[in-house]
């Protein structure tokens, strides 16, 4: 009972942080003690737990469950290294971003998944009749002055410039570094610590306890090897540079919250999207031989995720047109040579506060660059990361701002 009563006053105390935060970060950047001066004495007292001392100290104060104590700690661990007492705050920085949703912490999908939102995006400005899209380009350079910028590219195996008056990147800063000409070390840049496996089943598999049904069991988030004491566990092997022998991870079936992802046959078939999200697997133990760690760690998932089924994930697996089975991992390495996250950070490095923390901040809409018409919008902006669309609508912004002031 003091468990749950204690589980119950985390969920308000990050409602009321949410309820204030969560708007602003579709509005210019306020300072650290005007975003508290907008919380109640109530809303204040969850802003000391939850801002200004470690994340741990109220965790463990409020709950004694190590399960539920780790329950609620993997949303202050997701893509990053770090630990409940981490003197960083960078748990912290990690959990808030995971729970303030909406203002009320609650997730979302786009229907038909991310691909359908961007296709959405693309119908829109092609109606207008007054965009031009150039995709598979490689961007080659961007030079700028206080007017204009140039960007130099390639397209169809042709070299193109084109002037602009405003430039919005969506890569990490480390990449617009580049393209600019900039200097920026990537030995300053966070790695990440994420690892991802994605399978097609042609079942969900039954679980060993009978306790409830395959879709029940997976409908929400399904944790593996995720008790507060494990994680504690496998962060410090991940920092010594062992991979942790039970990887903490956790499984999301979006087919069961929305099946249109897949085609009209597949669901006929009962075909089902499964994906884990690995926690504590940082970037250094991949690169010294990246094919060999990344088997490993998918190995020490798939045996993690079977302690809990009756029916092997393997035996569940769909096979494609080879008779291969149907599963990709990736490690943080991978997403660096596939995309060029830095260091495979999701969030492109160190994730911010969701308020200025310099005077010369404040005001801003945090995607400002040193380059007066260069934007980022994109997770390297602040209040980036998250899949939350935030920095784009923010860099939109602080061109509509700047048209203005232009006119």
């Amino acid at each position: 009972d003091s468990d749950y009563r204690g589980y119950s006053e985390l969920q308000t105390m990050q409602e009321r942080l949410a309820s204030v935060v969560w708007p602003s970060l579709t509005e210019p950047l306020v300072s650290r003690e005007e975003m508290r001066e907008r919380l109640n004495d109530d809303g204040k007292t969850a802003w000391q737990s939850l801002v200004e001392q470690p994340l741990g100290e109220v965790i463990e104060s409020k709950v004694a469950s190590d399960l539920v104590r780790g329950l609620v700690f993997t949303d202050a661990k997701i893509g990053v290294s770090t630990h409940p007492h981490d003197a960083s705050l960078l748990q912290n920085r990690c959990f808030l971003y995971h729970v303030i949703g909406r203002g009320t912490g609650e997730w979302q999908v786009p229907v038909g998944g991310m691909g359908a939102l961007v296709n959405e995006l693309e119908r829109v400005a092609r109606s207008t009749g007054k965009v031009t899209f150039a995709t598979d380009a490689k961007v080659r350079s961007i030079a700028s002055n206080s007017q204009n910028a140039s960007l130099a590219f390639e397209v169809d195996g042709q070299e193109r410039e084109i002037d602009a008056r405003f430039v919005l990147c969506n890569a990490s800063a480390l990449e617009l570094a580049r393209l600019t000409g900039d200097s920026m070390d990537p030995g300053s840049i966070d790695e990440g610590a994420g690892f991802k496996v994605n399978m097609l089943l042609e079942r969900l598999p039954r679980l060993r306890s009978g306790n409830c049904s395959p879709k029940e069991a997976f409908a929400g988030t399904f944790h593996v090897d995720e008790g507060y004491q494990q994680m504690n566990e496998s962060y410090r092997s991940s920092m010594s540079g062992e991979m942790p022998a039970t990887p903490p991870g956790e499984i999301y079936c979006h087919t069961l919250t929305d099946d249109s992802i897949l085609s009209p046959e597949l669901n006929a078939r009962g075909f089902h999207t499964l994906t884990l999200f690995g926690l504590d697997m940082p970037y250094r133990l991949f690169g010294e031989d990246n094919d060999k760690a990344r088997q490993a760690a998918m190995e020490r998932y798939l045996a993690g995720i079977n302690q809990y089924l009756e029916d092997p994930i393997e035996d569940c697996l769909a096979k494609d047109t080879d008779g291969k089975p149907c599963i990709e991992a990736m490690s943080a390495v991978d997403l660096e040579n596939k995309i060029h996250l830095p260091k495979g950070n999701i969030f492109h490095g160190d994730l911010t506060w969701p308020f200025a923390e310099t005077e010369e901040e404040a005001g801003q809409w945090g995607v400002e660059t040193d380059s007066p018409n260069v934007y980022l919008c994109g997770s390297s902006a602040r209040r980036g990361g998250a899949v939350s669309g935030i920095p784009g609508h923010n860099a939109a912004w602080k061109v509509l701002e700047q048209n203005k002031s232009h006119a």
